[in-house]
């Protein structure tokens, strides 16, 4: 089907919207202004909505006549990670208050509950049939160990790396070993659960780097994946495992910002305005199709799925595997942000779209021409206390206060972990630009304004 033709495409819409058949559907727990777009849609499909709320979050919220809101109070998180695992154990251990609006909204049990990524979907929530999510088996192959398990299998080319005990000498011998230029990188296995946001990624350069990474994972992990510091541009690739096979989307930019005296990253946004040399994104597709295959044979994967890694020198080589709807894929999805997510909402959940792989990767051109970008902030641990909305200049090295409308809007609001700013949308890029020099100046922007604490960071250079 052509999903290009407006006609389709809403045909295509409506007849996947049945699955929610204008009854009441439950979103969350996540932040508010995060279901704003979401409430609209299914308002338009004539579903009552609500929505379980961890805080209002950056950016508009839906308005009081559109929803009910359920708010749940949710402990202060020093990590991302900390923040994303608490999703999922409130959508399973919800508090009294909540049971009862949910059951005052839903009387007859009959609502669709329409969960985010990171709530696990295998069992239905207060009887209640869980959409959206996705299975535990997915969440576990997260791991960051068991993505080179995967690589192997697919023919991927990859960084030389050891996975060792979280042990003295088994460490330094990996580390001695394999370290470059700029060191190594030790990331965690999933022991404690699901880790994003690089929470449970170290940049080690010397012994006191290995001694203070070390004391970390002793707490957290048994295993440690130890590799070369890949320098070039942090970037993903994203794919849908499809009835017919893997439909391969573009490759996009994921901006880590380095702070080299202290040897951490701070993880920014994501663009898909960034392009790679053609080779070089023919080949990501074409990890992405291997991959996809694999998922889909060996454990009867399903949706949307992410290749994290860096374009170096050599090429691109992977570092995490992504079994769910990545921010990456997100942000390409904003083409038709509504189509893509009933698509993966009836991909996970095992239910027939009609749509093929080429029917997909139609949509690709598409997602070439009508770029996106967003530079994002995240203060883990760091409360701002304010909330606020206006526009910025782009000097091209700069980000300063607009008096008027420029196209770069600032929204920022704390979170359960710290707080959470972006610019959206993002008007200071032109196809082919990177988004990381526009990012490390908008940490430097809240630095002045609001002493948010990030302090000087680096770009990655492009090597190709």
């Amino acid at each position: 089907m052509d999903l290009t033709d407006p006609a389709v495409r809403c045909d295509l819409v409506g007849r996947l919207a049945g699955l929610y058949a204008g009854g009441p559907v439950i979103l969350g727990p996540g932040v508010l202004a995060a279901f704003t777009s979401k409430v609209a849609e299914l308002r338009g499909h004539g579903c009552r909505v609500l929505v379980l709320s961890t805080a209002r979050g950056a950016g508009p919220v839906p308005a009081p006549d559109e929803c009910t809101v359920v708010e749940l109070e949710t402990p202060v998180t020093r990590l991302v990670t900390d923040e994303l695992r608490l999703i999922d154990h409130l959508a399973h251990h919800l508090p009294e208050h909540a049971v009862a609006a949910i059951e005052r909204f839903d009387p007859a049990g009959e609502a669709v509950w329409n969960a985010g990524h990171f709530v696990t979907s295998d069992e239905p929530i207060l009887g209640r049939r869980v959409v959206g999510g996705r299975p535990a088996a997915y969440l576990r192959m997260e791991d960051k160990l068991f993505a080179e398990e995967v690589w192997a299998a697919c023919n991927v080319p990859t960084a030389p790396h050891r996975v060792v005990p979280v042990e003295e000498v088994a460490l330094a011998e990996a580390t001695s070993a394999l370290a470059g230029p700029l060191g190594a990188v030790w990331t965690g296995d999933t022991r404690d659960g699901f880790h994003g946001a690089g929470n449970y990624v170290r940049w080690v350069l010397d012994q006191e780097d290995r001694a203070i990474a070390q004391s970390f994972f002793a707490l957290h992990c048994d295993r440690v994946r130890v590799m070369p510091f890949l320098d070039g541009v942090p970037c993903s690739i994203h794919g849908f495992a499809l009835p017919d096979g893997t439909a391969a989307l573009r490759p996009v930019e994921i901006v880590v910002l380095r702070k080299v005296g202290s040897r951490e990253f701070v993880y920014g946004g994501l663009s898909s305005y960034w392009d790679p040399p053609d080779a070089d994104r023919a080949e990501m597709r074409d990890v992405a199709r291997r991959v996809g295959r694999w998922l889909q044979a060996e454990h009867d994967y399903r949706g949307a799925f992410g290749i994290d890694g860096v374009l170096t020198a050599d090429g691109f080589r992977p570092t995490e595997l992504n079994t769910r709807m990545a921010a990456g894929a997100e942000l390409l999805a904003a083409l038709d942000s509504e189509l893509v997510h009933l698509l993966q909402v009836h991909l996970v959940t095992g239910l027939d779209t009609g749509v093929t792989v080429p029917d997909l990767e139609a949509l690709v051109p598409l997602m070439d021409a009508e770029r996106n970008g967003r530079p994002v902030a995240i203060g883990q641990g760091t409360s701002l206390g304010t909330s606020d909305d206006y526009d910025l200049d782009w000097d091209g090295t700069t980000l300063t206060r607009a008096a008027g409308t420029t196209g770069n809007t600032l929204v920022l609001a704390d979170t359960p972990s710290g707080f959470f700013s972006k610019i959206s949308p993002c008007a200071a890029l032109s196809p082919g630009d990177r988004l990381a020099p526009v990012n490390a100046a908008l940490l430097a922007y809240l630095d002045r304004e609001y002493d948010a604490g990030f302090g000087p960071v680096q770009v990655a250079p492009d090597l190709r």
